[in-house]
């Protein structure tokens, strides 16, 4: 269902951002939503500088991008806007184009 998928992909990729984006107050996390003519894109923004790198799941994690990467249609990271720190985004296809 393409509710759970997006609730998933939002979930392992605001955990990345809590977990690896460590960046002094006031500049917290940020979430964005946006209606695409593929699907939804969801973007994580954050103020770090340090891009995600999928690594090889082990015992304590590495799994977050590729469950991203299985759900979505795709996903990238790019500057966040004003330059500072980036917007981690994944696109959930929805299939013939219908509501999510």
């Amino acid at each position: 269902m393409v509710a759970d998928d997006a609730l998933l992909v939002l979930s392992e990729l605001l955990t990345n951002a809590v977990r690896h984006a460590q960046v002094s107050r006031g500049r917290e996390i940020e979430t964005r939503y946006s209606r695409e003519p593929q699907g939804i894109r969801i973007e994580v923004h954050d103020a770090a500088d340090n891009w995600p790198q999928p690594r090889t799941p082990d015992a304590y994690g590495g799994r977050g991008l590729t469950i991203v990467a299985a759900l979505a249609a795709c996903w990238g990271t790019e500057v966040r806007d004003g330059g500072i720190g980036k917007a981690v985004w994944a696109v959930i296809a929805v299939p013939g184009g219908g509501d999510a």
